[in-house]
C-alpha cells in the first residue's frame, strides 16, 4: 500500500499525461493529454464507449495505463484518499443490507485506517455530508429505499465524508427525471463553493453547454477541450459522433447515441 502523499501546492490538481489504455491491444483511450486547475467543473461527453468511464479509472487509479502518466498535485493517484469516485448506478448492488449513513461513513475508511473504529470526529463529518446533500432524515434507511437522485446524493455525501478535493462522477445524471438532475445540478454549485474540483461524464450536450466551465469531446483521443462554445462547434462534434448526430430545424444539436455501453 502506497503511504498517504502530501500535495505540491505549486503542481495543478490533476495532470494527465499521454495516457493510452488499451483493451484486447485496442485503444479505449489514445495519447490523452491535460490538466485541471482547482475548482474547476468539467464536463466529459462523446458516443457510448468513447472511453470516459476508462478514462475516470486511470484518473482514480483503479486502472493502470499501458503508458502515460497521471498525476494528483504531483504524484501519482494511489498516493492520495483525495480523490472520489462516483461509479454508474447500473454498477452498484442497491439491495446490499446496509444504510445511508453507513454508506458515507466509507468515505472516512482511509482516514480511519485498517481496524479503526470511527470516533466522535468522523461521525461529525459524516452528518455534516448528510447536511449538505439533504439526506439527513434519510441516514438510517437501506440505500435501496432511496430515489436515483437521493442515491447520487447519497454518493456525493460519501465524497465530501472523505474530504475529496477532486470527484469524478460517471454519468450521475442518467436515468434521473427533470427535478432530480435540477438538484443535482444546484449540488455541484455547493460543491463549487467549496472549491471542489469535478468532472461529470453525460450525454447531455445541452447541460453541459449551460452549467459547466470546460467541455471534454471525447471518442478514445480528445476531440476538443474548452471553453463550451468553442467545443460545440458542428466540425467537433461531427468528428465525436459521425452520423450520430442530427441538427433538427431550430437549429439543437441532438445525438441518437445507440451504440452499447463501455
Amino acid at each position: 500500500m502506497y503511504p498517504h502523499s502530501h500535495h505540491q501546492t505549486d503542481q495543478p490538481i490533476l495532470d494527465v499525461s499521454h495516457v493510452t489504455v488499451r483493451y484486447n491491444g485496442l485503444a479505449a483511450l489514445d495519447d490523452i493529454t491535460f490538466h485541471l486547475h482547482e475548482g474547476e467543473r468539467i464536463a466529459v461527453v462523446g458516443p457510448n464507449g468513447a472511453g470516459k468511464s476508462t478514462l475516470f479509472k486511470a484518473i482514480a487509479g483503479v486502472l493502470q495505463p499501458n503508458t502515460g502518466e497521471v498525476n494528483i498535485f504531483g504524484s501519482l493517484p494511489r498516493r492520495h484518499v483525495c480523490i472520489a469516485y462516483i461509479p454508474q448506478r447500473s454498477q452498484v448492488d442497491w439491495n446490499f443490507p446496509v444504510s445511508v449513513a453507513d454508506v458515507v461513513m466509507m468515505g472516512r475508511s482511509a482516514k480511519l485506517g485498517p481496524f479503526n473504529w470511527p470516533r466522535k470526529k468522523d461521525w461529525e463529518h459524516v452528518h455534516r455530508a448528510l447536511d449538505t446533500v439533504e439526506l439527513s432524515d434519510l441516514a438510517a434507511h437501506q440505500i435501496g429505499q432511496l430515489s436515483g437522485g437521493q442515491q447520487q446524493r447519497m454518493f456525493i455525501a460519501r465524497a465530501l465524508a472523505q474530504e475529496a478535493e477532486l470527484m469524478l462522477m460517471d454519468e450521475p445524471l442518467s436515468g434521473l427525471d427533470t427535478p432530480a438532475q435540477e438538484g443535482l445540478l444546484s449540488l455541484l454549485d455547493t460543491l463549487r463553493s467549496q472549491n471542489a474540483t469535478v468532472m461529470v461524464a453525460t450525454h447531455d450536450l445541452d447541460q453541459a453547454a449551460r452549467h459547466f466551465d470546460r467541455i471534454m469531446l471525447l471518442n478514445h483521443r480528445i476531440i476538443a477541450f474548452d471553453v463550451p462554445q468553442n467545443v460545440m462547434q458542428t466540425d467537433h462534434l461531427l468528428q465525436a459522433y459521425g452520423g450520430r448526430l442530427k441538427i433538427d430545424p431550430g437549429g439543437t444539436m441532438l445525438v441518437d447515441d445507440c451504440c452499447p455501453p463501455e
